[in-house]
Formats: structure tokens, C-alpha cells, sequence
């Protein structure tokens, strides 16, 4: 079957406190962040980013630097309906903190159980 070229917009969805910490960011960071997150909509990769198989299968990390810092959008696009936006988070140390990944996994984890039929 023949696919159409035509790649069909998602909603996003954020998941517990992602969008207030979206929020949070320094309005380029934040800018930034939704000008990637429109092409994940649209099926396409976001300029930087990187893999996150610790937090689950199919997460991404969207790498956004600017003049105020490091910040990060970890996000799941795998699913048919929707992108979903797990944490967003300023990085202040090379290694991402544990408590952020715990975090990511954990929604992950919850929003496996509520996409099961």
C-alpha cells in the first residue's frame, strides 16, 4: 500500500508539570522549543537531538542552547495520535541529573499504561 507524502499534524500533549516548565524557560529557549516540537508534529527531527533509551523506548531529547544556559525537551512521537512532551528541564551539570531522568521514565511508564486497550 502506498503511502501519501502528506505527513498528517499531531497534537502534543504534555504530560504533568512539562508544559509549567516549558513556561519557565527564557523566551528564546521557550521559542526554540516550540519551533522543534512543531517539526516533530510534522514529521520531522528536530535539528539537535538524541535518543533517550534509559527513559524508554522511541524517547527523544530536543538539545536547546542558549545564551541563558542548556535546556531539554524530552518527548515521545512514536505513538499514532499524539507527541508527547514528558520533561522539559534546564541542564546544569554535562550529566543529565538522575531525579530528571526518574522523572521522564516515570511518565513514560504512566503513559504506557494508559494508551494499553
Amino acid at each position: 500500500m502506498y503511502d501519501s507524502p502528506v505527513a498528517v499534524t499531531k497534537s502534543i500533549e504534555f504530560r504533568g508539570s512539562s508544559l509549567d516548565d516549558l513556561r519557565a524557560f527564557p523566551l528564546s529557549a521557550r521559542r526554540e522549543a516550540g519551533h522543534q516540537l512543531d517539526r516533530v508534529q510534522n514529521g520531522l527531527n528536530p535539528d539537535d537531538c538524541k535518543p533517550m533509551s534509559t527513559v524508554g523506548q522511541g524517547v527523544q531529547e530536543i538539545r536547546i542552547w542558549d545564551a541563558s544556559g542548556a535546556f531539554r525537551v524530552v518527548y515521545v512521537a512514536k505513538f499514532a495520535d499524539a507527541v508527547y512532551v514528558l520533561h522539559c528541564f534546564q541542564k546544569k551539570t554535562e550529566q543529565t541529573r538522575k531525579t530528571d531522568l526518574d522523572l521522564a521514565a516515570k511518565r513514560y511508564r504512566d503513559l504506557l499504561k494508559e494508551l494499553e486497550p
